[in-house]
């Protein structure tokens, strides 16, 4: 749908709209002119996201999963919801279950109790209820909740989301700065399926369009699928650092992420996010993490919502340039 900026009285709810992937979705649906009502816990974090929008057409509003009252609030007179809200690991009070399992089901039977037309949740590729790892099993139990409570609802299952303000490539960059061995948890050959936060927005934009089955669950993942170790190389390689990339097995792995824990928990939470690794996140990296055979025969796939996904090293590249020792200064010599 071509971008407009006429007045539209259609209300959506974007729960975690200020987030990394919040602020792209608000920018695609703020283009197909919807009035977006951003639900967030600090509505007073979320200014940056004014000048995606006319005047007035974008508003925050304060919620937060684990209490039922704040989210009704939130979507009252609502035409739409979008649920993007995840944690990787449990802080305080915002625990998977809280966030994930709760925080869902309680969203999906509010919304469908206020006479909401639309529900989009976003969950994760490797959601599974069985799953031994609590984000993904929290992230299946979500689907499910959802699903039962509101059934028209529309289920993203991004890969691991790249772009500008992302938590994976910016930290990988980070690490290659300061450490001259970069550690590959899982040994480095777990399979990936690095996707653009633009196309994973543009993809939920489309589904409140109108022209998106419901009651499905889309798999989203860019053109290429990469082992960790070749998306650890591709960093080191775009901001022009020799490290040496050392295969952990997953056992050691589990041990070394218990040690920074108890490190985190000592120091108050005050460990670097790029730094902090939890054992949760171990099993994670030991299982691959692509589009399945399924959903692609299916066309539950960015390429089946018409979307040409964009590539890692069409998208990457400039953001990263700041970890160069001389940032966009270093000399470029041609070949």
């Amino acid at each position: 749908m071509s971008d407009t900026m006429n007045t539209n009285d259609r209300i959506v709810t974007v729960f975690g709209g200020s987030g990394f992937v919040g602020r792209h979705v608000v920018r695609a649906l703020a283009r197909r002119g919807w009035r977006i009502r951003v639900a967030c816990r600090r509505p007073d974090l979320a200014n940056h996201l004014q000048p995606l929008g006319r005047v007035g057409q974008i508003h925050a509003v304060q919620a937060n999963m684990r209490y039922p009252a704040s989210i009704a609030a939130a979507v009252q007179n609502a035409d739409a919801v979008i649920n993007l809200v995840s944690i990787l690991r449990p802080v305080g009070r915002q625990s998977f279950e809280a966030v994930h399992s709760f925080g869902a089901r309680a969203c999906a039977r509010l919304s469908r109790e206020a006479g909401v037309k639309q529900h989009i949740y976003m969950s994760a590729l490797g959601a599974d209820a069985s799953s031994d790892s609590d984000y993904a099993r929290t992230k299946g139990e979500a689907e499910q909740a959802v699903l039962d409570e509101f059934n028209d609802t529309i289920i993203f299952r991004p890969s691991v989301i790249f772009g500008p303000e992302d938590q994976f490539m910016n930290r990988f960059a980070t690490l290659a700065r300061v450490m001259p061995v970069l550690p590959l948890f899982g040994g480095g050959d777990t399979q990936f399926h690095p996707v653009y936060v633009g196309d994973v927005a543009e993809a939920l934009a489309r589904a409140l369009d109108g022209d998106v089955p419901t009651h499905r669950i889309y798999e989203l993942g860019g053109p290429e699928i990469k082992t960790l170790r070749q998306i650890m190389q591709f960093v080191c390689d775009t901001i022009g650092r020799k490290r040496l990339l050392v295969p952990v097995p997953s056992t050691i792995g589990h041990y070394m992420a218990f040690g920074l824990e108890i490190a985190d928990h000592l120091s108050f939470g005050l460990m670097p996010d790029e730094v902090m690794t939890t054992r949760d996140q171990i099993k994670l990296l030991g299982k691959d993490n692509i589009v399945s055979a399924s959903a692609l025969a299916e066309g539950r796939t960015l390429q089946g919502l018409g979307i040409n996904p964009e590539s890692i090293e069409s998208i990457v590249p400039p953001y990263l340039i700041r970890y160069r020792k001389t940032g966009q200064y270093e000399r470029q010599h041609l070949a």
